[in-house]
């Protein structure tokens, strides 16, 4: 499929590996597109997997609503599942990065009964992230999430070349950086990018609770944004009955996971959704 609709809002997506495959879905963050996963897709479809990526709200033309409310998580939520109904599936396996990675977290907790298990790129659970800003450096590793809260100072900031200069100093390579940072600049996708951040203040009713589901996390050791404590507390946030089964992978390596280590992400995704998943066929859709 191409796309799919949910709530007025059109998104775009990429649909690709063997049709009967195992389905993965694959979420972007901040602030790119689901070409962040290029370089991963062909490694899960050589293990079997059809993957799944959809350009965000805020990310596709179609589906960039003004509100910050609309970024509540909720909403992101409701739109993974809205494009497993499209897609026919009514279970799937989910990996996430950056911001993807709290919507896999989120979805873990809230929506279980709709996945087999979920990979997370980077990102901590929130609460191990908020209570690792308490007491750690976290808080200052974070800054920016509060600077992007104010209205028009981030566009201003990232306009231009400075998101690319941002992304590389972060450790994207140049390619890349060039090729994100130019997305951003499009239509009114930078705003959408940043309402992930303002739309935080929405998603107080929605917390994420603990993960029900097998999960693995990928933590790179290097990363500039999230920190060490944030990451090893987030097995705290897995229900016990999962507990023993929690993987937790700590990389020499930033925060561009999916780029930068695609073949270790991919083993990691290939041994969580493991040997005993059993492809589902689509049911018939419209695109």
């Amino acid at each position: 499929m191409q796309r799919f609709t949910r709530d007025g809002l059109t998104f775009d997506v990429r649909d690709s590996g063997p049709d009967n495959g195992t389905p993965v879905i694959l979420l972007h963050g901040f602030p790119q597109t689901s070409t962040c996963w290029l370089k991963l897709e062909p490694l899960l479809h050589s293990a079997g997997m059809r993957t799944i990526a959809p350009d965000q709200r805020g990310y596709s033309p179609g589906a960039q609503p003004d509100s910050r409310r609309r970024y509540a998580m909720g909403e992101l939520m409701d739109d993974v599942l809205a494009l497993m109904d499209a897609v026919g599936h009514k279970t799937a396996h989910v990996v996430g990065h950056d911001w993807g990675g709290a919507v896999a977290w989120a979805l873990a907790g809230r929506h279980a009964d709709r996945f087999r298990s979920v990979t997370v790129l980077s990102t901590p659970h929130p609460a191990a992230l908020a209570k690792a800003a308490r007491s750690s450096a976290q808080g200052l590793r974070s800054w920016y999430v509060g600077a992007f809260q104010l209205p028009g100072v981030p566009e201003l900031a990232l306009r231009g070349d400075r998101a690319q200069q941002m992304l590389l100093r972060t450790g994207l390579p140049k390619p890349l950086a060039q090729r994100d940072a130019k997305r951003l600049q499009q239509g009114n996708t930078l705003t959408g990018a940043l309402n992930w951040y303002r739309g935080v203040a929405y998603s107080r009713s929605t917390p994420a609770g603990r993960a029900k589901l097998p999960l693995t996390y990928v933590w790179g050791s290097q990363d500039p944004f999230l920190g060490r404590a944030a990451a090893e507390a987030s097995a705290e946030y897995v229900v016990e009955s999962h507990r023993s089964s929690y993987r937790f992978v700590e990389l020499d390596a930033g925060h561009w996971l999916p780029e930068t280590n695609a073949d270790q992400v991919a083993q990691a995704i290939i041994g969580r959704v493991g040997a005993g998943s059993t492809p589902k066929r689509p049911r018939p859709h419209s695109a």
